[in-house]
Protein backbone atom coordinates (compact mmCIF):
# COMPACT_ATOMS: atom_id res chain seq x y z
CA UNK A 1 0.00 0.00 0.00
CA UNK A 2 1.71 3.37 -1.04
CA UNK A 3 0.64 6.64 0.83
CA UNK A 4 0.85 10.45 -0.68
CA UNK A 5 3.48 12.54 1.05
CA UNK A 6 0.06 14.71 1.40
CA UNK A 7 -1.11 12.37 3.79
CA UNK A 8 -0.79 13.29 8.03
CA UNK A 9 -3.01 10.61 9.23
CA UNK A 10 -1.47 7.41 12.00
CA UNK A 11 -2.41 4.12 11.10
CA UNK A 12 -5.00 4.84 14.07
CA UNK A 13 -6.91 7.87 11.50
CA UNK A 14 -5.45 10.29 14.08
CA UNK A 15 -3.56 13.88 12.79
CA UNK A 16 0.60 12.95 14.03
CA UNK A 17 1.81 16.07 11.98
CA UNK A 18 0.19 19.62 10.44
CA UNK A 19 0.97 19.72 6.21
CA UNK A 20 -0.41 23.17 5.64
CA UNK A 21 0.10 23.61 2.23
CA UNK A 22 -3.24 24.20 -0.03
CA UNK A 23 -5.62 21.29 -1.29
CA UNK A 24 -3.84 18.68 1.05
CA UNK A 25 -5.42 15.49 -0.41
CA UNK A 26 -5.18 12.09 0.82
CA UNK A 27 -4.24 9.43 -1.82
CA UNK A 28 -3.22 5.37 -0.62
CA UNK A 29 -2.58 3.15 -3.57
CA UNK A 30 -3.68 5.18 -6.73
CA UNK A 31 -2.38 2.72 -9.13
CA UNK A 32 -3.99 -0.43 -7.50
CA UNK A 33 -5.69 -2.88 -10.08
CA UNK A 34 -9.00 -3.86 -7.65
CA UNK A 35 -11.79 -3.38 -9.20
CA UNK A 36 -13.10 -0.77 -6.54
CA UNK A 37 -12.54 3.04 -5.46
CA UNK A 38 -12.88 3.89 -2.08
CA UNK A 39 -13.51 7.18 -0.69
CA UNK A 40 -13.43 8.25 3.01
CA UNK A 41 -14.91 11.72 3.01
CA UNK A 42 -14.35 12.53 6.44
CA UNK A 43 -11.01 10.79 7.05
CA UNK A 44 -9.26 13.83 9.06
CA UNK A 45 -9.53 16.37 11.94
CA UNK A 46 -6.91 18.42 11.16
CA UNK A 47 -7.16 21.99 10.95
CA UNK A 48 -4.63 24.25 9.27
CA UNK A 49 -2.87 26.37 11.71
CA UNK A 50 -3.81 30.04 10.24
CA UNK A 51 -7.85 28.79 11.34
CA UNK A 52 -6.64 28.68 14.95
CA UNK A 53 -8.81 25.46 15.59
CA UNK A 54 -11.90 27.67 14.60
CA UNK A 55 -12.48 28.86 18.06
CA UNK A 56 -13.21 25.37 19.36
CA UNK A 57 -11.38 23.06 22.42
CA UNK A 58 -9.65 20.08 21.97
CA UNK A 59 -12.41 17.59 22.82
CA UNK A 60 -14.64 19.21 20.38
CA UNK A 61 -11.71 18.93 17.30
CA UNK A 62 -11.17 15.19 18.52
CA UNK A 63 -15.07 14.61 18.74
CA UNK A 64 -17.44 13.54 15.65
CA UNK A 65 -18.54 16.73 14.81
CA UNK A 66 -14.72 17.30 13.02
CA UNK A 67 -14.36 13.81 11.14
CA UNK A 68 -15.55 10.23 11.56
CA UNK A 69 -13.25 8.06 13.86
CA UNK A 70 -11.97 4.57 13.02
CA UNK A 71 -13.22 5.45 9.54
CA UNK A 72 -9.74 6.43 7.88
CA UNK A 73 -8.02 3.32 9.46
CA UNK A 74 -10.79 0.70 8.35
CA UNK A 75 -10.55 2.45 5.05
CA UNK A 76 -6.53 2.17 4.27
CA UNK A 77 -7.17 -1.49 5.34
CA UNK A 78 -9.79 -2.06 2.63
CA UNK A 79 -7.64 -0.77 0.46
CA UNK A 80 -4.96 -3.18 0.96
CA UNK A 81 -6.87 -6.03 0.89
CA UNK A 82 -9.00 -5.23 -2.25
CA UNK A 83 -5.14 -3.57 -3.90
CA UNK A 84 -7.56 -0.35 -4.09
CA UNK A 85 -7.33 2.87 -4.03
CA UNK A 86 -8.00 4.99 -1.77
CA UNK A 87 -9.13 9.15 -1.71
CA UNK A 88 -9.78 11.36 0.98
CA UNK A 89 -9.02 14.88 2.06
CA UNK A 90 -6.96 15.88 4.47
CA UNK A 91 -8.27 18.68 6.80
CA UNK A 92 -11.69 18.02 9.01
CA UNK A 93 -14.95 18.73 7.76
CA UNK A 94 -15.66 21.72 9.73
CA UNK A 95 -13.02 23.53 7.69
CA UNK A 96 -14.88 21.90 4.43
CA UNK A 97 -16.95 19.26 4.39
CA UNK A 98 -16.22 17.57 1.15
CA UNK A 99 -19.61 15.48 1.20
CA UNK A 100 -21.75 18.16 1.03
CA UNK A 101 -22.01 20.89 -2.21
CA UNK A 102 -20.39 23.97 -2.17
CA UNK A 103 -23.83 25.91 -1.96
CA UNK A 104 -25.15 23.80 1.12
CA UNK A 105 -24.93 25.91 4.26
CA UNK A 106 -23.14 22.56 6.17
CA UNK A 107 -19.93 22.45 3.69
CA UNK A 108 -19.05 25.05 6.20
CA UNK A 109 -20.98 24.41 9.04
CA UNK A 110 -21.44 26.96 11.42
CA UNK A 111 -23.07 24.71 14.04
CA UNK A 112 -22.33 20.78 13.88
CA UNK A 113 -24.28 18.91 16.43
CA UNK A 114 -24.08 20.41 19.91
CA UNK A 115 -21.28 22.98 19.06
CA UNK A 116 -21.11 26.42 17.60
CA UNK A 117 -18.14 26.59 15.01
CA UNK A 118 -16.95 29.89 15.83
CA UNK A 119 -14.77 30.25 13.27
CA UNK A 120 -16.87 29.44 10.21
CA UNK A 121 -19.56 32.19 11.63
CA UNK A 122 -20.10 35.02 9.81
CA UNK A 123 -18.49 34.04 6.37
CA UNK A 124 -18.61 36.09 3.21
CA UNK A 125 -19.79 34.07 -0.13
CA UNK A 126 -15.98 34.92 -1.12
CA UNK A 127 -14.66 33.24 2.33
CA UNK A 128 -16.74 30.27 1.55
CA UNK A 129 -15.55 29.89 -2.04
CA UNK A 130 -12.04 30.41 -1.63
CA UNK A 131 -12.27 27.95 1.04
CA UNK A 132 -13.97 25.13 -1.77
CA UNK A 133 -11.30 26.40 -3.96
CA UNK A 134 -8.52 25.87 -1.64
CA UNK A 135 -9.85 22.08 -0.11
CA UNK A 136 -12.50 20.66 -2.06
CA UNK A 137 -11.30 21.10 -5.89
CA UNK A 138 -8.15 19.17 -5.18
CA UNK A 139 -10.22 16.60 -3.48
CA UNK A 140 -12.66 16.27 -6.13
CA UNK A 141 -9.75 16.06 -9.06
CA UNK A 142 -7.58 13.77 -7.41
CA UNK A 143 -10.70 11.61 -7.17
CA UNK A 144 -12.03 12.25 -10.75
CA UNK A 145 -8.83 11.28 -11.92
CA UNK A 146 -8.46 8.05 -9.83
CA UNK A 147 -12.04 7.07 -11.98
CA UNK A 148 -11.18 8.04 -15.05
CA UNK A 149 -7.98 6.38 -14.90
CA UNK A 150 -9.65 3.16 -14.02
CA UNK A 151 -11.93 3.57 -16.91
CA UNK A 152 -9.19 4.23 -19.06
CA UNK A 153 -7.58 1.16 -17.99
CA UNK A 154 -10.54 -0.76 -18.63
CA UNK A 155 -12.39 -1.35 -15.17
CA UNK A 156 -15.47 0.01 -14.38
CA UNK A 157 -15.16 -0.03 -10.68
CA UNK A 158 -17.78 -0.21 -7.69
CA UNK A 159 -17.47 2.88 -5.54
CA UNK A 160 -17.71 2.24 -2.19
CA UNK A 161 -17.60 5.46 0.53
CA UNK A 162 -16.19 4.58 4.30
CA UNK A 163 -17.89 6.75 7.31
CA UNK A 164 -18.31 6.37 10.80
CA UNK A 165 -21.18 7.26 13.12
CA UNK A 166 -21.81 7.90 16.59
CA UNK A 167 -23.64 5.99 19.19
CA UNK A 168 -25.68 8.36 20.98
CA UNK A 169 -27.16 11.08 18.78
CA UNK A 170 -28.68 13.76 20.33
CA UNK A 171 -29.37 11.77 23.75
CA UNK A 172 -30.70 9.06 21.89
CA UNK A 173 -29.05 5.77 21.43
CA UNK A 174 -28.59 4.16 18.24
CA UNK A 175 -29.46 0.28 18.04
CA UNK A 176 -27.84 -0.44 14.50
CA UNK A 177 -24.25 -1.39 13.99
CA UNK A 178 -23.88 -0.40 10.22
CA UNK A 179 -25.90 1.60 7.99
CA UNK A 180 -25.86 0.47 4.55
CA UNK A 181 -27.03 4.14 2.62
CA UNK A 182 -27.97 4.83 -1.51
CA UNK A 183 -28.99 7.29 -3.56
CA UNK A 184 -30.71 6.64 -6.77
CA UNK A 185 -28.47 3.23 -7.08
CA UNK A 186 -29.79 0.56 -4.62
CA UNK A 187 -28.15 -2.54 -6.00
CA UNK A 188 -24.64 -2.76 -4.25
CA UNK A 189 -26.37 -1.75 -1.01
CA UNK A 190 -29.30 -4.23 -1.28
CA UNK A 191 -26.60 -6.85 -2.01
CA UNK A 192 -24.73 -6.22 1.28
CA UNK A 193 -27.98 -5.92 3.46
CA UNK A 194 -29.11 -9.21 1.98
CA UNK A 195 -25.73 -10.97 3.34
CA UNK A 196 -25.57 -9.25 6.69
CA UNK A 197 -29.25 -9.87 7.27
CA UNK A 198 -28.37 -13.70 6.07
CA UNK A 199 -25.02 -13.69 8.80
CA UNK A 200 -27.22 -12.07 11.84
CA UNK A 201 -24.13 -10.99 13.51
CA UNK A 202 -24.36 -7.28 12.87
CA UNK A 203 -27.61 -5.21 12.68
CA UNK A 204 -27.26 -3.34 9.08
CA UNK A 205 -30.11 -1.12 8.34
CA UNK A 206 -30.70 0.60 4.71
CA UNK A 207 -30.22 4.06 4.46
CA UNK A 208 -30.00 4.84 8.97
CA UNK A 209 -28.81 6.54 10.43
CA UNK A 210 -29.14 8.82 7.16
CA UNK A 211 -30.05 8.71 4.14
CA UNK A 212 -30.49 11.29 0.62
CA UNK A 213 -32.96 13.23 2.33
CA UNK A 214 -30.31 14.17 4.93
CA UNK A 215 -27.95 15.29 1.93
CA UNK A 216 -25.37 12.72 3.05
CA UNK A 217 -25.19 10.70 -0.43
CA UNK A 218 -23.60 13.77 -2.26
CA UNK A 219 -20.57 11.87 -3.57
CA UNK A 220 -22.26 9.01 -4.06
CA UNK A 221 -24.43 11.22 -6.94
CA UNK A 222 -21.61 13.30 -7.87
CA UNK A 223 -18.84 10.77 -8.89
CA UNK A 224 -20.60 7.23 -9.26
CA UNK A 225 -23.98 7.76 -10.37
CA UNK A 226 -23.24 9.36 -13.70
CA UNK A 227 -20.58 6.97 -14.35
CA UNK A 228 -23.17 4.29 -13.66
CA UNK A 229 -20.68 2.57 -10.93
CA UNK A 230 -21.58 0.26 -8.55
CA UNK A 231 -22.27 2.16 -5.28
CA UNK A 232 -22.94 1.85 -1.61
CA UNK A 233 -22.04 4.00 1.44
CA UNK A 234 -21.22 2.16 4.31
CA UNK A 235 -21.59 3.89 8.09
CA UNK A 236 -20.12 2.31 11.33
CA UNK A 237 -21.24 2.77 14.60
CA UNK A 238 -17.68 4.23 16.08
CA UNK A 239 -17.70 2.23 18.87
CA UNK A 240 -17.21 -0.66 17.21
CA UNK A 241 -13.75 0.81 15.42
CA UNK A 242 -12.37 2.52 18.61
CA UNK A 243 -9.08 0.81 18.19
CA UNK A 244 -6.32 -0.82 15.86
CA UNK A 245 -7.85 -4.18 16.81
CA UNK A 246 -11.26 -3.57 16.25
CA UNK A 247 -10.56 -1.80 13.21
CA UNK A 248 -8.97 -4.80 11.67
CA UNK A 249 -11.74 -6.78 12.93
CA UNK A 250 -14.49 -4.49 11.12
CA UNK A 251 -12.45 -4.38 7.79
CA UNK A 252 -12.05 -7.84 7.92
CA UNK A 253 -16.01 -8.27 8.27
CA UNK A 254 -16.62 -5.38 5.43
CA UNK A 255 -14.05 -7.19 3.43
CA UNK A 256 -16.29 -10.28 3.40
CA UNK A 257 -19.37 -8.50 2.68
CA UNK A 258 -18.54 -6.62 -0.29
CA UNK A 259 -16.78 -9.67 -2.00
CA UNK A 260 -20.03 -11.64 -1.88
CA UNK A 261 -22.21 -8.56 -2.83
CA UNK A 262 -19.60 -8.24 -5.99
CA UNK A 263 -19.72 -11.77 -6.19
CA UNK A 264 -23.45 -11.70 -6.65
CA UNK A 265 -23.66 -9.18 -9.11
CA UNK A 266 -21.01 -10.88 -11.27
CA UNK A 267 -18.35 -8.29 -10.59
CA UNK A 268 -14.52 -9.76 -9.27
CA UNK A 269 -13.28 -6.85 -7.02
CA UNK A 270 -9.65 -8.16 -7.70
CA UNK A 271 -8.21 -8.22 -11.19
CA UNK A 272 -4.75 -8.35 -12.39
CA UNK A 273 -4.32 -6.61 -16.19
CA UNK A 274 -2.26 -8.49 -18.96
CA UNK A 275 1.13 -7.85 -18.99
Amino acid sequence: MQESAHSNQSDGGEDRTANDAGGIVQLVNPDGKGAIVFVCEHASRFVPNEFADLGLDAEALKSHVAWDPGAWAVAKELSAAFDAPLVGPGVSRLVYDCNRPSKAESAVPQKSEIYEIPGNIGLSDSDRLARAERFYLPYRNALTKVLEDAVRLGRHPAFITIHSFTPVYHGTRRTLDLGILHDSDARLADEILRITAAEGELTALINQPYGPKDGVTYTLAEHAIPRGLLNVMIEIRNDLIADGDAQHAMAMRLEGYIRGALANLDVEPTREEAS
